[in-house]
Order: structure tokens, then sequence, then C-alpha cells
């Protein structure tokens, strides 16, 4: 009879055994295992003594309209960068309440998205279909999500329009199945272009078989949103009764006369205290985009303690503050209070759920992937201890669709804001014109655009 081999690491009878005995011995454990039975997880560890800490007080304050609503859509990078516009134009229009068409902007956002990954496919057709590149694209080629400079790219194309004239529709607020589809067909294109340049096929060949596929998803989306006007007449009354009128606009002379040039005095910066981004550089994306011709992607990588001086510095000039961050943690969609105190992990399972910073995003705990605007701050002493946010998941959550962040909440889950270029000093300025690092595809700081 053969010896059996000890098996180095595996969970044995004694292991086991040892383990459920422990689990037994502490009273604790039943009562947690009654709970859990019939209560969510984050139910159970909630921390009443976390509220208190987190009010709706705010030393400084940009004022702010109703909140939007994204409805089962990613489109949050979206309704962020629509609201921080509408605060710049609405002052313009004397409007207390205003709202740009998300639709309109979503709408070329996934033709361009797929048109990007199209030309992308292009330039990686002859390599194996395992490339981890390759595979990367072929993922997810068009998602809902985004950066701030991909939402630039799509208003300086295609300018803007209000939310009246050209108004959601069920496609553009649920978008899991128009989403599903589009992906076939470009992972579709990827199939036979890639047996067709295997067989020989010259790139005129190629590059028909794209354009052929991507007037077919062009169809497509037009009936999802519909199709927007080329021109409009805008009509309005200001804050004093007033009506006006303006005829035969253009969704691109909207945006030029009530924004124009000043999309451009915004930078990203995003806080990633990871080796391989020293503070101070900036940094780009391969293969993420969704605008060919359009700006690529630059985020300048500071300090936290820097990125949180420029927030509030650009909030008491008055104006809100795009930024990305990680909503998976320490969170309830329904209460308006998020701390990272608030749920007591530890005492429940032996272990948080958080940890470094750092380590959090090179171990893939941790990425952003949801954009909301930041409309106040407060500080007690100089320094920020709660900040408010507005978000796009509708006015019945929160207070009133708004929500208070803690200081070290803030702090572990922020990872990108955007910020006026006269806010930054001249050797930021400098920094973020030099040649950018390139990063790969899949770091964690391009994820708001899954």
């Amino acid at each position: 009879m053969k010896e059996e081999k000890e098996l180095l690491g595996a969970l044995d009878e004694g292991a086991t055994e040892s383990i459920l005995g422990s689990y037994n011995a502490d009273p604790k454990n039943r009562v947690a295992r009654h709970a859990l039975s019939k209560t969510q997880i984050s139910t159970i560890a909630f921390d009443p003594q976390s509220v208190p800490s987190v009010e709706m007080n705010y030393s400084t304050e940009v004022p702010s309209m109703a909140v939007t609503n994204q409805r089962a859509s990613g489109r949050c990078w979206i309704f962020a960068g629509l609201n921080i516009l509408r605060e710049i134009i609405a002052p313009k229009l004397g409007l207390k309440e205003f709202e740009l068409s998300q639709n309109y902007i979503a709408l070329y956002d996934k033709i361009e998205k797929a048109n990007f990954a199209l030309e992308t496919i292009v330039s990686f057709l002859g390599r194996d279909h395992d490339d981890r590149e390759f595979r990367h694209v072929l993922c997810s080629p068009v998602a809902d999500g985004g950066q701030w400079d991909m939402f630039v790219n799509l208003v300086k194309k295609y300018g803007l329009l209000p939310k009246s004239q050209f108004p959601e529709t069920f496609q553009s607020e649920n978008t899991q199945q128009g989403d599903f589809l589009v992906n076939a067909a470009i992972r579709d294109y990827a199939a036979k272009a890639s047996h067709l340049k295997e067989k020989g096929a010259p790139l005129a060949v190629l590059r028909l078989l794209k354009e052929e596929t991507i007037a077919k998803i062009y169809h497509m989306f037009l009936s999802f949103f519909g199709v927007p006007p080329k021109s409009f007449d805008f009509e309005w009354t200001d804050v004093d009764g007033k009506y006006h009128i303006e005829k035969g606009l253009t969704p691109k002379a909207f945006f030029e006369k009530y924004v124009g040039d000043e999309i451009d005095e915004y930078q990203s910066i995003i806080n990633s205290p990871t080796k391989d981004k020293p503070f101070g550089k900036n940094y780009t994306i391969d293969h993420l985009g969704n605008v060919v011709e359009g700006k690529p992607i630059n985020h300048l990588n500071l300090p936290m303690e820097r990125i949180k001086e420029l927030i509030i510095k650009q909030l008491k000039a008055g104006y809100p503050v795009w930024f990305g961050s990680d909503v998976s943690f320490y969170r309830n969609r329904e209460h308006f209070a998020w701390d990272d105190k608030s749920m007591d992990y530890r005492s429940l399972f032996g272990f948080d759920i958080d940890f470094d910073k750092a380590d959090m995003l090179d171990y893939w705990h941790s990425a952003m992937n949801h954009a909301m605007v930041i409309v106040g701050v407060n500080e007690k002493d100089g320094v920020p201890n709660r900040w408010k946010i507005e978000n796009s998941w509708g006015s019945e959550v929160g207070k009133k669709g708004y929500y208070a962040m803690s200081a070290s909440w803030f702090d572990k889950f922020v990872y990108q804001a955007v910020i006026r270029k006269e806010f930054l000093s001249e050797e930021e300025r400098k920094a973020c014109l030099e040649e950018p690092t390139h990063l790969r595809p899949w770091d964690p700081m391009g994820t708001l655009a899954d």
C-alpha cells in the first residue's frame, strides 16, 4: 500500500474541526448568524453612532439646482458633467432650474465609443485573439461609463441641447440590453475581420466591413435614443417672469454661446498613491476613449492634501467640482451620511473591508466607479471634516438626492477631481502639458469608463 502524501495547505479534517470549535465557542457568532439569516450584512454592521458625525451643514456651499436621475444606467459622468455646465448656463439665462439633455450626449457617446472600439480592433488585427489588450477591449467595448475628457470631447463635437428638446427614452434610462447588442456587433466584427486578415484580405476590405458595422450600430442607437433635432427654438421664462425665445439654434451654437472655451479651463487631477505613478506627473490610459479625433485622457497625479486644497479653492470661488470615487464602501443609497466608520465589519467578522489606499488600487480591491459633483465643504479649524455631494440617483434618496461624506471616507475613496486651471500652480500647469506616461488599458485610473 502506497504511503499517502501530505497535502500542504489543505483544509484537512483537523483544521476544519479546530475552526468550527473556535466558532461555536464564541456566543457572538450565534447572535450574528441568527441576525444575518434574515437581514442584509450592511444593516447588521451599521453603527448608528457614526451618523451624528456627518451632518448636512457646511461652512462653504455653492448654490445648486435640484438633483437629476440617471435611472438604470451608468451615465453618472455625463450627468455630473452636465450638472457642472448647467451651473454655467443657468445664470446667463436667469434660470432657477434647468436641465441639459443627458440623452443627447449619451447617444453620441455610444456611437463614438463603438467607432473607437472598432478602430482599436482594426489596429489589433493580426494579434492573437487571446492577446491581453485585445481581450480587454473585447471584454466591454461599449459601456455606460466615461471620463471627464471623454465628456469634453463629446460636447465640443456635438454641442448641447436643453432636456426639453431631447428628453429621455426607456432605452436611454435602461441601457443593459442595448449595451449587450452593440458589444455583440463589435465582437462579431472582430471575429470576421480577424478571419479575413488571416486569409490575406487587404485593409480596404477590413475597413469596408468596419464601415458597414458602424452604420448598423448608428441606426440601432437612433432607434434606442431617438433622432435629435438639427436646430431648435429655445424658449424660457427667467426668474423675473420675463419670457425669452431664441430661434434656429443648433446644438453647437447653443454650446458655443453659453459655454464655449470655458470647457477647456478644466483639468483632471487624480490621487493614485501607488509606486508606479509619482506625484506631479501626468498620465494617459491606452485604448481608452470615445471620439477618435478627440483629446486623449490626461490625469495629473497629486497628493490628497493638495487635491483637497484645490477643491476648496474652487468651491470658495463659487464653482462646483466634478469628481470620481468608489461608492462600493460604507454607504447606503437611501441614507444621506456616508462614513467609513458607519459599518463595523471587524466586530462581526474579525477584519475590515478597506486597507491602505495604494494597496487597494494595486490589488484590485478599489477603483473609481461613480462620478458626482461636490457643492460644499465644512471646515473645522481650517481642516475639512465633511463634504456636500450632488448625486444623480434622484431626489427620493439621501437628503433630496444630496449626500454628506465624512473626511475620512473622502480621503480613502475619492480618486479624481476636475479643477479649473486658474487654481493650479504654475508648476502644475506646466506638468499637465508634458508628454504623459502611458498606463495600461486596465489601470484603475480608467475604470470610471467601464
